[in-house]
């Protein structure tokens, strides 16, 4: 019978190991836990995509995608309905009831609110600004968005369907990341920003030497935060002190980041078209693998019930020069990452 070549270098290793010896193909495959186990191609309009958001209640992904949010089964992988009508949409944020999720709606100045199961949109929030990351802070009860081209952030309180709060961080802000205990983490031009959800103000703005950060994991036990800068670099710091503690290599243009509690390892997609792969049991951070998913595939949501890392890309036609290369039409594709 036919082995493929990961089941041959699993009974190679194996019996390298009942033999007593180590060798090093071996130990690189046992770093390489993740591959891509499925492709879904979703089509769709639109040149543009942001973030990519899964909710564990309803079991779907939320894909901003030009000017509409398509909603995928994690389940099925099929589309399985869309908000539209909106105006270069980049993310939304997922509620801890399990009930409403918010997008930031960018060139349209507003947050939408919908509801998660019917997918209903229920309303929309006037914001200061082109809302970019937004992020759902669970001890206040409140939305936070960024905005790339701007200089504050906003907390709005969904329930009276307004901002509470404006907070002027000095520079552009990206990846907004929270860790459950009252925190708003995010980047700003260079630096680390930590914002009191509660008291709405800054308690610490850390340099950390990252060139363009987009993207940001959060360890909440661990107190640390995964900072994926451009310059093929990560870095984590002590979200307590600002110390960085360590760097790692990922590939470049990153634009998500994220972090696996029960397996210890930070994530970054990139738009080179790899995922890295972060160990953080050592002092050293090192890159346990660099998976090759597809170019333009910078931004990710990593699922902790299942494992499983969705990102976002699709086909360029002839040369990819330029921001904006050409696309092949409905070519847009959920890329699945598992063991």
């Amino acid at each position: 019978m036919f082995k493929p070549p990961t089941t041959l270098l699993r009974l190679f290793c194996f019996a390298a190991l009942v033999a007593g010896v180590t060798l090093m193909p071996c130990l690189v495959f046992a770093q390489q836990p993740y591959h891509v186990i499925d492709r879904w191609k979703i089509g769709g309009e639109g040149d543009f995509w942001d973030y990519v958001a899964v909710d564990p209640v309803t079991h779907n992904l939320y894909l901003a995608h030009g000017n509409q949010i398509q909603v995928v089964s994690t389940t099925t992988g099929k589309l399985v309905g869309a908000i539209k009508g909106l105006n270069g949409c980049h993310g939304v944020a997922l509620d801890t009831a399990g009930k409403f999720a918010y997008i930031s709606n960018g060139n349209a100045m507003n947050v939408v609110i919908f509801d998660r199961h019917s997918l209903a949109t229920l309303g929309t929030i006037s914001v200061s600004g082109n809302p970019d990351g937004i992020v759902f802070e669970p001890v206040t009860q409140t939305v936070w968005t960024f905005y790339g081209h701007g200089t504050t952030a906003s907390a709005i309180d969904p329930a009276a369907k307004k901002v509470v709060s404006s907070i002027k961080l000095g520079g552009g802000g990206e990846s907004p990341s929270v860790d459950g205990k009252g925190n708003v983490f995010g980047n700003i031009e260079g630096k680390l920003v930590r914002i009191d959800a509660r008291t709405k103000t800054i308690t610490a703005q850390w340099a950390t030497g990252c060139r363009d950060a987009a993207g940001l994991g959060v360890d909440v036990a661990g107190h640390r935060l995964f900072q994926a800068c451009d310059g093929g670099i990560m870095a984590v710091v002590d979200s307590e002190t600002g110390k960085v503690l360590g760097t790692a290599r990922i590939g470049d243009g990153p634009d998500s980041a994220g972090y696996s509690e029960k397996y210890k390892l930070g994530f970054a997609s990139t738009g080179d078209g790899f995922l890295s792969v972060v160990g953080t049991t050592n002092q050293g951070y090192a890159t346990v693998e660099k998976l090759p998913t597809q170019k333009g595939a910078r931004t990710m949501a990593y699922d902790p019930a299942t494992d499983r890392i969705y990102t976002v890309s699709a086909e360029i036609a002839g040369s990819a020069g330029g921001p904006r290369p050409n696309l092949i039409p409905d070519s847009f594709t959920v890329i699945v990452i598992g063991r």
